[in-house]
């Protein structure tokens, strides 16, 4: 493994750009910079419109808009949670007119640390144990936090030995709140379950969560699923999300109250792919494997299928579905395309090899709805009666641009962009884009710069509540009918 040192050689930062588009170059014969461009995205076809409500206000920070990445519904206390990256966690009432600073996670007294410079980096996701509220019960108090931090120490997982210096480690962190119920966290100390070394600033660790389909006795409760990158840079240069031994470019499962993992700070369940192998050259945590930058996951409450949203190179965004065991081709491939550089995709042999699992909707970098940069995010499956518009689609967006997608839940496509369509914002009387509906925002709040882009995420809360967060103008807003 790579030595540490606090040495960031200014060449490495320059390649461990992140997973957004750049200039594209001649293609070679059989390859392309763009599979989509005969047919994108139909910008007036069958677009759903929705209105919103500004639903809550976070703090800024030190006078900067609040950089929220995730908010979700706690039923056992009866409450929103919604973080920013910088390290605050905030508990929010169902109606939106109480915001409370939970925890700080980046409070000095709990030594975490966290590495919050640049877009990507900072605290990333967190999920509190489906027991959390329910007295008597081992997961009863306990919440999890996936971070980047600044604070460097002997890592349980790191990257291939070529890889270069490690700049940042990520380490998911169990929490103890002594009355669940309270305002503010009462517990001690986090509790380190692992520590992962990072040799690039980008592609971090991405969502945890667990299965909100998975009842008391079911296989999956209490099982805490973990989106973990590439490891950054571009194009995966080291190979690690093709590699069994390393955690990066993996979706893992983990028992987080158990103990026979190999530092024995959590559980491996024994159902996982690679648990009972035998083999010491792969990890018992992987669930699937061929992720480059796993945004989010999402279960449908009807089919219980599970998606992931998945950032592409530099050509193509995609939405998969997840299975255990699966393969979704990174850095093979990119989307349904053999991937051949952050320039090209080979578009010879499309969806060629059936141990891969391939999107079921992928979009292109070039198209014309979309700004210079690209990466994709979601998901919703949406199956409530709240807002009929979007009942039985999957929600998921493109994050820079702020533009909100669907397709349908029942009917999954097979790939490419075809089956897309827009979901606009109804404010007063017009038809905005997200973008257009902060922009406006930041004009009544005097913000300077007005936001060049959205850093769109969704939320969700009880009774099919979907919520749009952004890191430009700390407002939440609700979708409504």
């Amino acid at each position: 493994m790579a030595m540490r040192t606090s040495l960031l050689i200014a060449a490495v930062l320059l390649t461990a750009s992140p997973a957004f588009a750049q200039a594209p170059a001649a293609a070679a014969p059989g390859t392309i910079n763009n599979p989509f461009a005969g047919t994108p995205i139909e910008a007036t076809r069958d677009i759903i419109t929705v209105g919103f409500e500004e639903f809550a206000t976070l703090p800024d920070d030190n006078g900067v808009a609040a950089r929220p990445m995730l908010l979700v519904d706690d039923p056992g206390t009866g409450r929103l949670f919604v973080n920013s990256m910088t390290g605050p966690l905030y508990s929010l009432s169902y109606d939106g007119r109480s915001v409370v600073l939970y925890v700080n996670i980046n409070d000095p007294r709990w030594s975490v640390n966290v590495q919050s410079s640049a877009r990507e980096r900072g605290f990333q996701s967190f999920a509190f144990h489906p027991d959390f509220g329910h007295p008597g019960t081992p997961g009863f108090g306990k919440f999890y936090t996936w971070t980047d931090t600044q604070n460097m120490a002997p890592p349980d997982f790191g990257p291939a030995e070529a890889a270069p210096a490690i700049v940042q480690d990520e380490v998911l962190l169990e929490w103890t709140a002594l009355t669940p119920s309270a305002a503010t966290y009462d517990g001690g100390p986090p509790r380190e379950l692992w520590r992962l070394a990072d040799p690039f600033a980008n592609h971090n660790g991405g969502h945890a969560t667990f299965n909100p389909l998975a009842r008391p006795g079911s296989p999956d409760y209490g099982l805490l699923y973990v989106g973990a990158g590439d490891s950054g840079s571009g194009g995966d240069p080291f190979h690690h999300a093709q590699n069994l031994g390393r955690m990066f470019g993996k979706i893992l499962r983990i028992d987080p109250l158990g103990r026979n993992s190999a530092n024995g700070k959590y559980g491996i369940p024994a159902d996982n792919p690679y648990a009972s192998d035998n083999n010491p050259l792969t990890l018992g945590e992987i669930y699937a494997v061929g992720v480059r930058n796993p945004q989010r996951f999402a279960w449908d409450p009807v089919t219980g299928d599970m998606f992931v949203s998945d950032i592409g190179q530099n050509i193509v965004e995609e939405i998969s579905l997840v299975t255990k065991g699966a393969n979704l081709g990174w850095n093979n491939w990119e989307g349904s395309y053999l991937f051949v550089s952050r320039e090209e995709v080979r578009v010879t042999a499309p969806r060629s090899d059936p141990a891969m699992t391939y999107p079921v909707v992928e979009y292109s970098h070039h198209d014309p709805l979309l700004l210079n940069n690209v990466a994709v995010t979601g998901v919703v499956v949406y199956r409530s009666n709240a807002i009929p518009q979007l009942r039985n689609r999957v929600i998921f967006g493109d994050f820079p641009s702020g533009e909100i997608f669907y397709f349908s839940a029942d009917q999954l496509p097979n790939g490419g962009q075809d089956e897309i369509r827009r979901v606009l914002l109804r404010d007063g009387s017009q038809t905005k884009t997200f973008l257009q509906v902060i922009q406006t925002k930041n004009a009544q709040q005097r913000r300077d710069p007005v936001a060049p882009r959205t850093d769109l995420r969704f939320g969700e809360g009880p009774n099919g509540m979907v919520f749009l967060l952004n890191k430009w103008d700390s407002t939440i807003r609700r979708l409504i009918p």
